[in-house]
């Protein structure tokens, strides 16, 4: 149990392509990458500004 074989991910795959059609799946990928993106330069701008602890940042 946990694991997922390859008939398992056929079949999400399959059923992703059912919900949302062969035209939308593209637009899904792309904004799904944009936002790792945007999420790891955050997390970049973060190491690279640390606020102390105790501190919070003035909004």
């Amino acid at each position: 149990m946990g694991r997922l074989g390859p008939t398992e991910i056929l079949l999400i795959l399959a059923v992703v392509l059912l919900l949302f059609g062969g035209k939308k799946i593209p637009e899904l990928m792309s904004g799904i990458g944009k936002g790792v993106k945007s999420f790891k330069d955050g997390m970049k701008s973060d190491d690279e500004n640390p606020t102390p602890p105790g501190n919070t940042p003035a909004k």
